[in-house]
C-alpha cells in the first residue's frame, strides 16, 4: 500500500464532511494510505497574489514541507485548498525571493523551494491508481446515470500553477465519471464560476450564477452533478432555483467501490 500525505482542510471536518469521510475509504479500497500530518492549519481558503505578502502562505508551506520531510507526495481533495496549495508550491518552485522570505520567516532546517509533489485527488485516481484499474474495481457500476461534471473556478485556474487539465475543455472528471460506468455529460457552465465567493455581498448575482450553472446541467439531460468543491456545492444546491441533485465525487467513488450503503436517488 503507497502511503501519501493528505491535507483534508477545514470545511472537510465540519460542513464538508462526506468529502472527506469516501475519500479515505475509498483511497484504502484502492490501495492508498492517506495520512495527515501533524498540526496542519488552515490553509487560508483563498491565494493572495501579492508577491510581498507572505504570512498567509506559510501555513500552506508548513504543510508542503511536512509532506517533504515524510519523503511523500501530498494529496488534497477540496478544490480551494488545492488551489492555494498548489499556487504556493508554483511560486516558492518559481520565485526565489519568495522562497527566501517564506524560509526566513520559518526558519526551517533545510530550506523548502518546492520539492514537494502535489496531486489532487482526481489526479491520484488518474495518475497514480488509473481510471482504467478503478474501473476494474467498481462492484456497483453508475451505468445508464447520465452525470454532470462540475469544475467551477478553483480546480483549473491559473492553468499554469494548477496543471491539471485544459482549463477550457477539461476531462478528469468526465473521465472518472466514464471508470464508474457513468454517462458523462457536456454542458457549457462546466467550468464556469458558481458565484459561491459573492454570496453573502451579492446573494441575487449568486442565485443568477449557480442557476445558470444548474439549468444548462439540466437542459443537456444531466440527472445529478458531482463537484469537488465544498463552496461550489453549498452554492449550487442553497442558491439556485434548480431541484437537480448535486454530490461530492467522493460519494461516487465509494457509492461504486461498494463502500456507501445508501445510493443517490
Amino acid at each position: 500500500m503507497e502511503t501519501f500525505t493528505y491535507y483534508p482542510g477545514c470545511t472537510l471536518r465540519t460542513k464538508a464532511k462526506e468529502l472527506d469521510t469516501y475519500a479515505r475509504v475509498s483511497a484504502e479500497a484502492l490501495g492508498i494510505h492517506l495520512e495527515e500530518p501533524a498540526d496542519w492549519q488552515c490553509c487560508g481558503g483563498a491565494y493572495t497574489t501579492a508577491k510581498d505578502e507572505i504570512a498567509t502562505k506559510l501555513s500552506a508551506v508548513r504543510t508542503l514541507n511536512a509532506a517533504k520531510d515524510a519523503g511523500q507526495a501530498l494529496v488534497t481533495v477540496c478544490s480551494a485548498c488545492h488551489n492555494v496549495i498548489k499556487q504556493t508550491n508554483y511560486d516558492i518552485s518559481n520565485d526565489e525571493d519568495m522562497a527566501m522570505k517564506v524560509n526566513n520567516y520559518l526558519c526551517l532546517e533545510e530550506p523548502y523551494t518546492g520539492e514537494t509533489t502535489v496531486y489532487h485527488y482526481l489526479e491520484l485516481l488518474r495518475d497514480v491508481v488509473g481510471f482504467d484499474a478503478l474501473k476494474e474495481k467498481v462492484v456497483k457500476p453508475f451505468k445508464g446515470r447520465k452525470i454532470a461534471a462540475y469544475y467551477g473556478c478553483l480546480l483549473l485556474r491559473p492553468s499554469k500553477a494548477l496543471a491539471m487539465d485544459d482549463p477550457e475543455n477539461p476531462t478528469i472528471i468526465e473521465d472518472f465519471i466514464k471508470a464508474i460506468g457513468g454517462t458523462p455529460v457536456i454542458y457549457s457552465q462546466r467550468n464556469e464560476c458558481c458565484g459561491g465567493y459573492i454570496t453573502l455581498e451579492d446573494k441575487a448575482q449568486a442565485s443568477k450564477r449557480s442557476s445558470a450553472v444548474m439549468g444548462s446541467a439540466a437542459d443537456q439531460g444531466a440527472e445529478m452533478v458531482i463537484t469537488a468543491c465544498p463552496l461550489c456545492l453549498y452554492n449550487l444546491k442553497k442558491n439556485s432555483d434548480s431541484e437537480l441533485p448535486v454530490y461530492y465525487f467522493t460519494e461516487l467513488l465509494a457509492e461504486a467501490l461498494g463502500l456507501k450503503e445508501d445510493g443517490n436517488e
